[in-house]
């Protein structure tokens, strides 16, 4: 479903329980850096955004770039926020982030964000979660903190 704040979301046919993730605008970052993106909300209250790992989101040891790590991260605040039903897409910005970095992602799984809201204010989402692939791989532990957006005058 198309949104007029610019992305957009609906079933994967491909991936059941799974939403797209995407950015109307294909020259935007987010599109760029990930071209395909799914989302969904899990039965234990936290959310995650799934990455499709390519070449392009590799280091020279072949593990995926701290870098691409962070953007999943950073994407995922909000589009989990979304999927949880605390905020609605659209110009919310990103005030922290802090990302501690576990173990390598191998580029050949997918890679998902999970994160969780720990705390919602009248203006702020204070999220936390994990970096993972597949059971047990860990890549890195995240929290953060994001700014809803503003209403229009």
């Amino acid at each position: 479903m198309s949104d007029d704040r610019g992305f957009r979301s609906e079933p994967d046919p491909d991936n059941p329980g799974w939403q797209t993730w995407q950015l109307n605008d294909t020259t935007r970052f987010n599109s760029w850096m990930f071209p395909k993106l799914l989302v969904r909300a899990d039965a234990d209250g936290k959310a995650r955004l799934r990455m499709f790992p390519e070449r392009r989101h590799t280091n020279l040891g072949n593990n995926i770039h701290g870098a691409a790590v962070m953007a999943l991260i950073d994407i995922g605040l909000f589009a989990c926020s979304r999927q949880l039903g605390i905020i609605e897409a659209g110009t919310a910005v990103t005030l922290d982030l802090s990302v501690q970095f576990i173990g390598a992602g191998k580029p050949d799984l997918p890679c998902d964000a999970v994160t969780e809201l720990l705390k919602e204010t009248r203006r702020l989402v204070f999220l936390r979660g994990v970096v993972e692939q597949g059971e047990g791989n860990l890549i890195a532990a995240f929290s953060g903190t994001i700014r809803k957006p503003t209403s229009p005058r």
